[in-house]
């Protein structure tokens, strides 16, 4: 018996470990993340992408909620920065109930954009077809 509880605490502190490392693994996968939507690279994002899904079998829709570029989310970054590729790939990758969720600060995407006066990004048009 107490071979058991002394294995099952073994095994309990390595998957407390592991997890750790896992989640700091993430975080550097991730690091560039801004700086390659930001410079509207989509082919260095696809592959970024494709290894964090192949990696940490994480998609998108996984993440995105917790980068953020200067208090901005990917496709907001990708708006103001007018990296047109990079934000309509981020559009297509994320789902559409995902696009029309409110963000950190409470606001829409949609809600976001006419606030800040950017409706006539190609970006937006790409989120109203997909919403």
């Amino acid at each position: 018996m107490l071979k058991i509880v002394k294995t099952s605490l073994a095994i309990a502190a390595t998957s407390l470990l592991f997890s750790g490392t896992a989640q700091a693994d993430i975080n550097v996968a991730l690091q560039n993340i801004c700086a390659i939507v930001k410079t509207d690279d989509k082919g260095q994002l696809r592959k970024k992408m494709k290894k964090v899904q192949s990696d940490y079998r994480m998609k998108l829709k996984d993440y995105y909620s917790g980068v953020s570029c200067g208090g901005k989310s990917l496709i907001r970054l990708a708006v103001v920065s007018d990296a047109v590729e990079t934000g309509e790939l981020l559009v297509k990758k994320m789902p559409k109930n995902d696009l029309s969720a409110p963000e950190k600060d409470g606001k829409t995407l949609l809600a976001w954009i006419s606030e800040n006066g950017l409706e006539s990004s190609p970006i937006t048009a790409v989120i109203n077809d997909r919403i």
